[in-house]
């Protein structure tokens, strides 16, 4: 198993993923389409998701909305990962921790809904993270609330892998700006999404094929 996958594959015990992802929860859960609503209706009421309404988690928002109704057209699985998808998928339920103020997720929502689409068999689901705390706590990275967080469980409930909060190639961006001591909001905004943009997704692709192959 490679190094990137085996930090993905640490399943839960599968009585705890029970208990975190109960009927009620998933039952609360949107489709794809029911996220996307949700976002455009914050938008056109001039707010956000979650506690925080200050002005640039609203205009985050705004710029989000706009982000994934490009992915939503322009996004395109290449072959050979959806091949292995549709060789390893058993039916499983993609659940994504997420908001609609979040920057990654802009970027990383769009391609996850695309690669279950391009795998067959994939239910995706998605809740906001400051509404469900308790599942949260249980995907933290690095001790951090961090999203977008992909958790994949097949059949009978038992976690297969999880994936997120972004890509290693833009976290490397990121603890790069950390060592130059760049603290200023906007600029960090603007070189995330610039080296989102010149990853061109394949970053996430290349993650998703190292997961999958690690799959028995």
């Amino acid at each position: 198993m490679c190094n990137f996958a085996s930090k993905y594959i640490k399943t839960l015990a599968f009585m705890q993923a029970q208990d975190l992802f109960t009927n009620e929860l998933l039952a609360q859960a949107m489709d794809y389409s029911g996220y996307m609503q949700l976002t455009e209706q914050l938008v056109a009421e001039g707010r956000t998701s979650g506690p925080n309404q200050s002005a640039p988690y609203v205009h985050y928002t705004k710029l989000n909305q706009q982000r994934m109704k490009r992915l939503n057209k322009t996004v395109e699985v290449p072959a050979a990962l959806q091949k292995l998808l549709q060789a390893k998928v058993k039916n499983w339920k993609w659940i994504t921790i997420t908001e609609p103020w979040c920057g990654d997720a802009a970027q990383c929502v769009p391609v996850i809904e695309k690669l279950a689409l391009a795998g067959g068999g994939i239910e995706t689901l998605y809740i906001l993270r400051d509404e469900h705390p308790t599942v949260m706590d249980a995907y933290l990275t690095n001790g951090g609330r961090s999203i977008p967080k992909l958790i994949c469980l097949d059949e009978k409930g038992a976690e297969v892998f999880t994936w997120g909060p972004r890509p290693d190639v833009i976290q490397e961006v990121m603890n790069r700006l950390k060592a130059e001591g760049v603290t200023e909001i906007s600029e960090i905004v603007e070189a995330i999404q610039k080296a989102y943009n010149d990853d061109k997704q394949n970053g996430i692709y290349q993650e998703f094929e190292a997961l999958l192959q690690a799959l028995n």
